[in-house]
């Protein structure tokens, strides 16, 4: 295994690194992207993908049709909500295994060709390698090697000389020794991302093998020595990027394009940030009140993470919000007999309020309730979500907004409690929270369904939300 790293300094790290290319690579990645005719599809397992982009479709729907429907469009991405991290690995595959042929099935009806990144967690956690074979499998192993990027900028997430790490008030804290490590369904140790792909394939791949493009590479090697490396990968390789700035992900997304436009295919495991410079997006500022779609009356907001970040926000904002807090007693959802009567309790209750125009935090108790085993951990947290889909489905009155904390919590919420098939994402709230804007066959068309990931934003980042779309 390749040795791991410890804490640092992030002006250290970063100090220490070549300057990042000055050129804008934006508008040679858009006019690639135009010549390659590829629309780029994004299978996103859970909702909190879109956190980095603009106008930009998202389906909860990948029926043939639908996909066919939007392969056609004028977008140049758009993204398919699996959610598959909330599912054990043999449903994830098979739903993954779906969604790829459905794909290529609305690629041959309408002549549209496409490639597609699988877009994860930032923290290392998620299905690899389940899903990415599943969709290589889905997609007849038309890809020349895989790809690992996990930076992410509005998160803090950063890679260098192949560790992965997670920014923490200014100390760079190896990926393996955060909380997100400790994920009862996803857990690691290794946070050197060659070390970690020896750990997650159980040893088939092993770390020396494992290809990485370094930063000296990006920054001082440019698009003609990424190139290179792409060309000389060998079929099957598994090859690690290391980034530090939007400029590293640019930099390599112009040498894909060009590496691709020769011929060869790659299937990419990315974290968020990689979409907007693998199309050429401008960045956009964040949203403010006056562009969305805020009705009268109360603002919702459903809590069901658990990640000691979203514990911190939510007691911040109980401190300081005026609202009805609304706690769910998870051991009454997790019972037969109480189960009922807690959704009833909870949805009763932030009925009345919306109707009166106050706000609602519905939030699950801060106990986590884990068993041994990684699929039962998975069941208990799809109970729990269920339970609030149910609380949501309970609720007549259309808030003001809806703020979802949580991954499986916000896409559970979108796709049973809304039933929304279709949204487009206008932009950012806060930096790495997206806003969605529902379609019409949702139950509540038009209302900003605002998605915060559990892993996201400083301790007042949900009080930062409820102060900005009070005075709109």
């Amino acid at each position: 295994m390749v040795e791991e790293q410890t804490r640092m300094q992030r002006e250290q790290v970063l100090g220490a690194l070549p300057s990042p290319v000055s050129e804008d690579l934006l508008p040679a990645i858009r006019k690639a992207v135009c010549a390659s005719q590829r629309k780029l599809v994004v299978l996103d397992d859970d909702p909190t993908g879109c956190q980095t982009v603009h106008d930009l479709p998202v389906l909860c729907d990948w029926s043939v049709d639908s996909l066919a429907t939007e392969l056609a469009g004028d977008y140049p991405a758009f993204y398919i909500l699996t959610n598959s991290r909330g599912l054990p690995l043999a449903e994830a595959r098979a739903l993954t295994l779906e969604v790829a042929a459905n794909l290529a099935q609305a690629a041959a009806q309408t002549g549209q060709d496409f490639t597609v990144v699988s877009r994860s967690d930032s923290t290392l956690r998620g299905h690899f390698p389940g899903e990415v074979e599943a969709l290589a499998e889905g997609l007849d192993d038309r890809f020349h090697a895989w790809i690992l990027i996990p930076f992410f900028l509005e998160g803090g997430r950063y890679t260098v000389a192949d560790v992965h790490y997670v920014d923490e008030a200014g100390c760079f804290v190896p990926a393996g020794e955060t909380a997100f490590a400790r994920d009862t369904a996803f857990g690691f140790k290794a946070s050197n991302l060659r070390a970690w792909v020896e750990e997650k394939t159980a040893g088939q791949v092993v770390a020396n093998e494992v290809v990485s493009i370094s930063i000296d590479d990006l920054r001082c090697g440019g698009v003609e020595r990424v190139s290179a490396l792409l060309n000389a990968l060998p079929r099957g390789a598994v090859c690690v990027v290391n980034a530090a700035h939007m400029r590293d992900l640019e930099v390599f997304s112009l040498a894909l394009l060009a590496v691709e436009a020769g011929g060869k295919r790659f299937l990419c495991r990315t974290a968020a940030s990689f979409v907007p410079a693998r199309i050429g997006l401008e960045p956009r500022a964040l949203l403010e009140p006056t562009e969305l779609d805020l009705g009268s009356g109360g603002g919702l907001m459903m809590v069901g993470s658990h990640v000691p970040k979203t514990t911190a926000q939510l007691e911040a904002l109980l401190a300081a919000w005026p609202c009805l807090a609304l706690e769910v007693d998870v051991e009454q959802l997790l019972e037969e007999m109480g189960r009922g009567r807690e959704i009833q309790r909870v949805a009763g209750a932030a009925e009345q309020a919306l109707k009166a125009g106050q706000d609602v935090v519905i939030y699950t108790g801060r106990l986590l309730h884990t068993v041994a085993g990684k699929e039962a951990n998975l069941d208990i947290s799809q109970r729990v979500s269920s339970g609030l889909v149910a609380m949501l489905r309970g609720i007549s009155t259309r808030p003001r907004y809806l703020v979802a904390k949580g991954g499986i919590t916000s896409s559970d919420l979108a796709t049973l409690g809304l039933e929304v098939k279709r949204a487009l994402v206008p932009g950012q709230i806060l930096p790495g929270v997206p806003v969605w804007n529902l379609g019409p066959e949702s139950r509540f068309p038009g209302l900003p369904y605002i998605v915060f990931p559990g892993n996201v934003g400083d301790k007042d980042g949900l009080l930062a939300i409820a102060h900005k779309l009070a005075g709109s």
